[in-house]
């Protein structure tokens, strides 16, 4: 809009300004005598909102200075922001817009003795900014890799090759398509070494990253065995950033990225020393920390990092990425359904990513282990026939079609965020998980035994105890990501505990429940209101403690298995002293109200003699004060984004 400018006693007309004035001919130097707030109510204007329309107001100056707002039925004038001779007329009695000038209105102004010009208002259109609905770029599909194995690597296009789903898979090629590879990403495989002189490998290796913490020298290259048992590491490293095209193996999910080698897997025997100074190694120059390990997965162990290693972590996640927090990838365990990924303290950890794995037709593989901490999953073999494993890079050069386990699945999902970070390198560790569960897809996953079901929380979003909040979807994630904001600060609630000693009722018997009301710490500086991930740290004792199961319920709600049988586990002895069950399947929840720990025994194909006494169990609380969601815009009213966002709006406008 147009400015009048004064200079002196004179008064010129900017392109859109009314001049106020008596009309005696010659402009005016004095002070009209008539008053002001009496002629207005006899004048009206337009304005409008398009190039192709006008509206129902005008700009107006006056000569003298006045002030103040007026208001009639008909007519609103107010005064523009800065100026005492400037004013906005609107006449509620006309159309907001409408397609030709209004003459007769304008005359009626030209004629007022205190008007000297008024210039119809011409409308254009503006957008918002800043808050674009999200969308999938509509990109021209790439054309696929050339190499060699690619037609094999059906977790990055699964075309139904081998009798596996059709497009069941990581949904690479749509994050390639919008111009997502992976630039400036390092993700470092923590494992038994990488053979950085691999054609499908050298040219994306950080050796500026790497280290060997076996051998105390900064050559990562795996020790030789004749059955090479050392090609773990090479393997996971080819997954996440093989070369494309050309003509060597297959490629990458993330193929512009960097791998880096940390060898720390093959010694004797590990010590925390040695496992904090891998996690701990470069935090600025590594970005994502890939582990294809973990304690013994015989169904048996319940073990965890020790406190050096824990500080690594912890340090990683809050300072490492120069603040943005590296990211953990946890491959969630392959003891199969004899044991529970939340006795294993790394893929429980609520600062690691537990990615479990599907085959190639969406069932589970026979290796999963399921638990409550899984976040994701990714792909891997399970199939009888060979062809079906996940095809990447080998020992000296080599390629291979059998790579296997959920060793296989973690590397996938550290290539998929390094695509994310690529994206948006502004993404904290946390905004990882976010987007996580955001974009991960049930799709056609399932169990094939039929013991877990797809669940939807209190919020509205779906998980599966051995799927987490399902398959990682690459495309989905780089989209959102591009337009993420990072979520509000995090919040740690201590939210109570229950200390007394209580026998577990024998199998057959109603279960044990111990209950705790919770405000969340509301009031308090701690205060968690949305939640991220619950941890109920329990102590418990059983002559059998294989055949202990818990369960966790929200307020909400939900009821997440924590603990669930392990066959193999006859400790009598140790127990589970004070130990952090951890759930993600109350992502999103509100915290405050009842939680119940649920507690009992199950002998599997036979009734359980085991006996025992729960004691005691705490529930800590990690979240938000804040909700998560409020500064996106979900661009389909049906996505997981969607739904929690709107529960959370439904649940702010009913307190």
């Amino acid at each position: 809009m147009g400015v009048a400018h004064k200079r002196k006693d004179d008064w010129t007309l900017g392109p859109t300004v009314l001049e106020w004035q008596p009309r005696t001919g010659k402009r005016s130097v004095g002070r009209p005598q008539t008053r002001w707030t009496d002629d207005i109510k006899r004048v009206a204007v337009l304005v409008l909102a398009t190039a192709e329309f006008l509206a129902d107001s005008f700009l107006l100056e006056s000569a003298f200075r006045t002030g103040g707002r007026v208001t009639t039925d008909i007519l609103d004038v107010s005064k523009i922001l800065g100026s005492d001779t400037e004013w906005h007329f609107a006449h509620r009695g006309l159309p907001q817009a409408r397609p030709r000038r209004a003459m007769a209105h304008t005359r009626l102004l030209k004629k007022h003795p205190l008007i000297h010009t008024a210039v119809q208002q011409t409308g254009f259109k503006r957008v918002k900014r800043g808050f674009r609905p999200l969308r999938l770029p509509e990109t021209v599909p790439a054309s696929e890799p050339r190499d060699p194995y690619f037609p094999l690597q059906w977790y990055l296009k699964n075309t139904g090759q081998n009798g596996g789903k059709p497009k069941l898979d990581l949904n690479v090629e749509a994050a390639w398509a919008q111009g997502y590879t992976g630039v400036n990403v390092t993700t470092a495989i923590m494992d038994d070494g990488v053979d950085y002189m691999h054609p499908d490998l050298k040219y994306n290796y950080n050796a500026e990253a790497s280290y060997d913490f076996s051998s105390n020298d900064p050559f990562p290259y795996p020790r030789y065995t004749d059955d090479w048992f050392n090609s773990h590491g090479t393997r996971c490293a080819g997954e996440v950033a093989a070369a494309r095209d050309n003509g060597v193996c297959g490629v990458g999910v993330a193929y512009h990225s960097k791998v880096a080698g940390i060898r720390m897997l093959d010694q004797p025997y590990m010590t925390d020393l040695i496992e904090a100074n891998s996690m701990g190694h470069e935090p600025h120059k590594i970005h994502i920390y890939s582990a294809s390990w973990g304690p013994t997965d015989d169904g048996r162990t319940v073990d965890g990092p020790r406190n050096a290693t824990m500080r690594a972590i912890v340090r990683g996640v809050n300072e490492g990425r120069n603040g943005l927090g590296n990211i953990y990838v946890w491959a969630s365990g392959d003891g199969g359904e004899d044991d529970d990924c939340n006795c294993d303290g790394y893929a429980a950890s609520m600062w690691t990513v537990s990615i479990n794995s599907a085959i190639n037709d969406g069932q589970n593989a026979h290796y999963d282990e399921s638990c409550s901490s899984t976040l994701a999953s990714t792909f891997s073999n399970g199939a009888r026939d060979p062809s079906t494993g996940v095809a990447t890079t080998d020992l000296y050069g080599k390629c291979t079609a059998t790579h296997s386990g959920t060793s296989a699945a973690a590397p996938e999902a550290a290539g998929v965020f390094a695509l994310a970070l690529h994206a948006n390198p502004k993404l904290t560790w946390r905004d990882i998980q976010h987007l996580s569960v955001l974009t991960s897809k049930r799709n056609s996953l399932y169990d094939a035994k039929g013991r877990f079901h797809w669940t939807m929380n209190g919020v509205g979003l779906e998980f599966n105890h051995l799927f987490g909040f399902g398959v990682l979807d690459a495309g989905a994630m780089t989209a959102l990501a591009a337009n993420w904001r990072s979520v509000p600060p995090r919040y740690h609630c201590e939210a109570g505990s229950v200390n007394t000693h209580t026998e577990i009722p024998p199998e057959g018997e109603e279960s044990i429940k111990l209950h705790i009301d919770t405000t969340a710490c509301a009031g308090t500086p701690s205060e968690v209101r949305y939640l991220e991930h619950v941890q109920a740290v329990v102590s418990a004792n059983a002559t059998r403690r294989g055949d202990l199961e818990f369960f966790l319920i929200s307020p909400m709600g939900t009821r997440s298995m924590i603990l669930s049988r392990r066959a193999n586990d006859d400790d009598s002895r140790d127990g589970f002293t004070k130990w952090p069950f951890m759930t993600t399947h109350t992502w999103g929840e509100y915290p405050q109200g009842v939680w119940t720990l649920e507690g009992r025994f199950s002998g599997g194909s036979g009734p359980s003699s085991a006996s025992g006494w729960l004691r005691g169990w705490s529930l800590v609380l990690h979240g938000t004060r804040a909700p998560p969601y409020a500064q996106l815009q979900p661009e389909d009213p049906h996505s997981k984004l969607a739904v929690v966002k709107k529960a959370h709006e439904d649940n702010a406008t009913t307190k």
